[in-house]
This record gives C-alpha cells, structure tokens and sequence, in this order.
C-alpha cells in the first residue's frame, strides 16, 4: 500500500509538471499554452484579468490547438467579460478588501481578519478533521498576494490567506477543506477531484465564486 501510495502521487505530480509554456495569438486572442504529460486539452479562464490558459498534451500540434481554440471563441470572450464585470463590480464598490486601488492592510484590518479567522477555524477544524481523517499539524496566517491557500503535505503544515477572514465565511471553508485534501492529495488531479466531490459536493462552485475575487 505504501508504494502504491508513492507511486500514485508522482503520478499526480507528473501530470501537473509543466514542460513548456508558450504565449500566442489565436483567433485575435491572447492564448498562453502550457504543455504537460497529459492525455487531453483544458481550458480556463484564470482571474483575476481573464487570462486564457489552455493546458495541452506535449505533442499536440499547434494546428489542433488553434482549432479548439477558435471553436470555443464566442464561450471564451464571453466567460472573459463576466470575470472582468465582477472584477470591476468589486473594485468600484469602495472600502472593501478586494479593492486594490483603495484597500491597505493596516493593524485595524489585520487585526479583524485574525480575530475572525481563529474564532471560526477552531469549529472548521472540529467538524472537517474526522470527514477528511487528516488534520494540519500547523494553520499560519499570513498575506498572501497571488493564492488562498497552500500546503505542505509533507510536514501538515497549512497556510491561509489573511484575507479570508474579511470575506464571506463560506470561503474560508471552501480554502480549508481544499487544503486539508491536499494532505492526502499533492496535485489537482483525480484523487483530490475525487475527495473535494465527497467532502464538499459543491467545491466547483465555490472555486468559481471565490475566483471572481481579487487575491491582494
């Protein structure tokens, strides 16, 4: 079981490794192209300024790549101008944490987001360590300018976005049990898929939700 363990997990980190990344033109799009050992094309828009990223097989010639590409085109700029329609929404609603041109963290805004974050993580922790049957041997708070969240299986340790604690409770839920997965799960790939479905049956939702959000 160990090695089958071991085995499964650089499984998982062989198909997030990223071989080659690229940035082209398609169909009057700006189009980054990553290739990975993988077996199938993905597309996302990533926030928070609606970069189009397509996660490709290494072999896959540029010809098929523009192809899904432009196919997708109307869905593509679509998608773009809802997350750049919530990302301006929430910049010039003023005096709220995902407002980058007026928002700064100082010791009142700290000092709220810890006090609210350690007075819910202690519930979170209660109810989600005997669902997921890990539990982080160490939660640090900090600011964090490009994720919610991260994690180091390796030592337990989980780190979370200061941030969550000014925003709906719901996220910070979200973040938690998706880094608490990942103390069995290293990637994104179908184990941790797999485990968020059952944990949080509506984790995509959330991720989607979370990520029209400006990460400061």
């Amino acid at each position: 079981m160990p090695n089958n363990h071991r085995n499964a997990s650089r499984g998982v980190r062989n198909r997030n490794r990223t071989l080659s990344e690229e940035t082209v033109q398609i169909a009057g799009m700006t189009v980054t192209i990553m290739r990975k050992p993988i077996k199938n094309m993905y597309l996302r828009i990533k926030p928070p300024n609606a970069q189009i990223v397509i996660s490709t097989p290494s072999r896959m010639s540029q010809a098929a790549i523009a192809r899904f590409v432009t196919e997708r085109k109307s869905w593509i700029e679509q998608a773009q101008r809802a997350m750049l329609q919530a990302r301006d929404q929430q910049i010039h609603e003023g005096n709220n944490p995902n407002d980058p041109h007026s928002f700064t963290w100082n010791d009142a805004t700290r000092k709220r987001a810890v006090q609210t974050i350690n007075a819910q993580l202690p519930v979170l922790l209660a109810k989600w360590s005997p669902i997921i049957g890990r539990e982080p041997t160490h939660v640090t708070l900090r600011v964090m300018t490009s994720r919610w969240g991260s994690c180091t299986p390796k030592t337990g340790r989980i780190r979370l976005n200061l941030q969550l604690g000014l925003m709906d409770p719901r996220f910070l839920e979200y973040v938690l049990v998706h880094e608490m997965t990942h103390l069995w799960e290293n990637g994104h790939g179908e184990g941790f898929q797999r485990r968020m479905s059952a944990y949080l049956p509506q984790w995509r939702q959330l991720r989607r939700e979370l990520n029209r959000h400006v990460v400061l």
